[in-house]
């Protein structure tokens, strides 16, 4: 049942990144606007392509389970600087200050799977396992 768990999680946790990797490829244009309206001007064309290499990848990564601390680390240099620029509910206006704080803890709670699948790997049911367990066989 853990090793079934697993795979969920890590099915859950990708998905939500293999989205996030549509909207950054779909509406490329759109979110150089939005990194602009947050100030990032610097290599706009090189941290949006490598947000989007971070998040195919590293969503494929977890979601078979091949190297997928590798995978999370991608995705924990992707999240972590977003939220924290996204969602700094601290410098927002009192209006909006409850709800980028409801938005800066579900992006926390992300992390906190992230942070689970570094550590823990990925379990029995995974790419990674199927390679390490399997015997060829000699002719």
């Amino acid at each position: 049942m853990k090793a079934f768990i697993d795979l969920l999680a890590r099915l859950c946790i990708s998905a939500i990144f293999f989205y996030e990797a549509y909207d950054t490829i779909a509406f490329a244009k759109l979110t150089k606007e939005m990194m602009t309206s947050y100030g990032i001007t610097w290599r706009q064309d090189m941290l949006l392509y490598g947000a989007m290499v971070a998040l195919v990848l590293g969503s494929f990564m977890i979601l078979l389970g091949y190297r997928s601390g590798l995978g999370a680390t991608l995705l924990l240099l992707y999240w972590v600087p977003v939220t924290l620029i996204v969602h700094s509910f601290w410098n927002d206006p009192i209006e909006l200050r409850r709800e980028h704080a409801i938005h800066f803890m579900k992006n926390v709670a992300i992390l906190g799977g992230l942070l689970s699948v570094w550590v823990n790997g990925s379990g029995r049911l995974s790419i990674r396992r199927l390679f390490a367990t399997s015997r060829v066989r000699g002719a």
